[in-house]
C-alpha cells in the first residue's frame, strides 16, 4: 500500500548526503541524453540533485539550467557547476517564463513527481515540438551476482507504489517512446556500499538496521569473485521517455 508520509520521507532524504551522492551515484550514458535531447539547444534539468545529469548536457554544450529544491543537494551542484543558473523550484512549480525551453530532462526523478500537476507545468514551459525526456539508472539483474546483491540490499520500508512509474500522460504531450541502453560504473567493494548508500530506502531506516545490511553486503561483495579482487564494473542498464509537445 502507498505509504504518504514514507513517500515523501524518502524524496526529501538524499539532501542529507549530497556528496556522497555527487560523488558516487553512476552518470547517464550520452547515447541516452543525445537520444532526448536531439538537436535542441536550451535544456531545463529538472529535479537536479548535484548535476549527475547537468555535467553530461554541458559536455554537449547545451544552455542549461538547473531547478532543485533541495538547498544541499542544490549547493552541491552549484559547487562542482558554479557556471550553472541554479533555481530552488520543483516540477509543481517551475521558476521559468511559458515555453521558454526546447527540453525538460530529469533523471532518476519522475517517480518523485505529483502528477499531473508537475506534468502540466512541464508542459508550460515547454516550447510547442519540445520534448520532456526522463532518465533511470537500474542495477541489471540479469546479472546473478547483481540480482542477489539486491535481495541483500533490502530494507525493512519495502518498496513503494509510484516509484515504477515511467509514462508522462498529458493531454499536450504526444505518445511516450521507450529506449534502454547498457553500461556500467567502476567500483570497488567500499565505493558500490557508497552508492549503495545513497538509495533512499537506506537513507531513511535507522543506524542500527543500515549497518546490519552494509555488514551483509560487505561481506557477499567480499566473497565473489567478480567483486572481491579490486575494482569491478557494476552492469547498469538505462532506461529513457520521451515525448514530444504538442
Amino acid at each position: 500500500m502507498h505509504d504518504p508520509e514514507l513517500f515523501a520521507k524518502r524524496a526529501a532524504s538524499f539532501g542529507s548526503n549530497a556528496v556522497a551522492y555527487a560523488r558516487h551515484r553512476p552518470r547517464y550514458p550520452d547515447a541516452a541524453v543525445e537520444w532526448v535531447v536531439g538537436d535542441r539547444t536550451r535544456v531545463l534539468d529538472l529535479a537536479a540533485g548535484t548535476g549527475k545529469l547537468t555535467e553530461t548536457l554541458l559536455e554537449f554544450a547545451l544552455e542549461v539550467t538547473a531547478v532543485e529544491p533541495d538547498d544541499q543537494m542544490r549547493a552541491e551542484l552549484t559547487r562542482l557547476l558554479p557556471d550553472v543558473p541554479a533555481l530552488k523550484g520543483t516540477a509543481e512549480h517551475i521558476p521559468a517564463p511559458d515555453a521558454s525551453f526546447d527540453v525538460v530532462i530529469t533523471g532518476q526523478a519522475f517517480h518523485w513527481f505529483n502528477n499531473p500537476e508537475a506534468l502540466t507545468e512541464i508542459t508550460r514551459v515547454l516550447r510547442p515540438g519540445g520534448v520532456f525526456g526522463a532518465l533511470w539508472n537500474y542495477d541489471d539483474t540479469s546479472v546473478p551476482w547483481l540480482a542477489e546483491l539486491n535481495e541483500l540490499t533490502r530494507s525493512s520500508v519495502g518498496d513503494l507504489q509510484g516509484l515504477d512509474e515511467h509514462t508522462p500522460r498529458h493531454a499536450l504531450l504526444g505518445e511516450a517512446e521507450e529506449q534502454t541502453w547498457h553500461h556500467a560504473q567502476r567500483r570497488t567493494v567500499e565505493s558500490m556500499l557508497a552508492s549503495l548508500g545513497t538509495h533512499s530506502h537506506l537513507l531513511v531506516i535507522d543506524a542500527a538496521e543500515r549497518a546490519r545490511i552494509f555488514d551483509k553486503i560487505r561481506t557477499y561483495l567480499w566473497s565473489r569473485p567478480e567483486t572481491s579482487q579490486g575494482e569491478f564494473d557494476r552492469p547498469i542498464i538505462t532506461t529513457g521517455v520521451r515525448a514530444v509537445r504538442v
